[in-house]
Formats: structure tokens, sequence, C-alpha cells
């Protein structure tokens, strides 16, 4: 598989950040404008915050700008979310609905040790 795939990892790897990014900025757009099926809430309490960083993380994450810095915050953020949100339900993910969470609290994690790769702003800048 590698002889087939192994050469479209820059891409791929692309397309994942991209599509994550997306998908995180969602969540926060459901938190800071009540669309996507989400609601509003006060700007300046948790919820807000987590809001901006998934908003303005995510888009910053998907266009490649910055892309290691935004993708350790919002990294940390969901480990935050996991331990507050979802721990006291239990431990285990499996058992208190936090997949979502650790996914991407790992994947960001991951996105933060690579940096942008193909297709983002920081690599048209040489930025790491």
């Amino acid at each position: 598989m590698d002889r087939v795939l192994g050469t479209y990892t820059p891409y791929l790897y692309a397309l994942m950040r991209i599509m994550l990014g997306v998908l995180f900025a969602c969540h926060g757009a459901q938190k800071l404008f009540g669309v996507l099926g989400g609601t509003t809430g006060d700007l300046f309490a948790l919820r807000g915050l987590a809001g901006i960083i998934e908003c303005v993380g995510g888009l910053l994450i998907a266009v490649g700008f910055l892309t290691s810095y935004a993708a350790f915050i919002a990294s940390g953020e969901m480990a935050v979310a996991y331990f507050m949100s979802h721990v006291p339900r239990g431990f285990w993910p499996i058992q208190n609905n936090g997949e979502l969470a650790v996914m991407y609290c790992f994947t960001f994690l991951y996105i933060a040790s690579r940096g942008v790769g193909a297709w983002g702003i920081d690599k048209a800048r040489n930025t790491p």
C-alpha cells in the first residue's frame, strides 16, 4: 500500500489538516454564533473562550497559518475539555462520549509536531 499511497503522503496529510481544521471551526461557530445546531453563550465565559479557540484555531489550521501554534493550543483545549467535561462521567472515552475530544487532542498534537505540510500559508512563507 505504501507504494501506491506513499507518493501522495504530503497531500493526504494536507487534506487531513484542512478537513480537521474546518470541522473544528464548525464546533467553534456553534458556540459563538449559534449556527449548525448550536446555541450561543457568554463570550467571556469558558464556553466563549472554547468557541474562540475552536473557530479561530480551526481556521488557522485549515489555511495553514501559524499551524503548529494553533494546533498546540487546540490540542490543549481538547485535553482540558476532556478532563473537565467527560471524565466526571467515567474515565474511559468509550464510557463518557469523549472519543471526539481525545481524537482531536492527539491529532492536533501530531499536527503541532509535524507543521503545515503542503498547501498552507506557512509553507509559502517558509515557516516551520
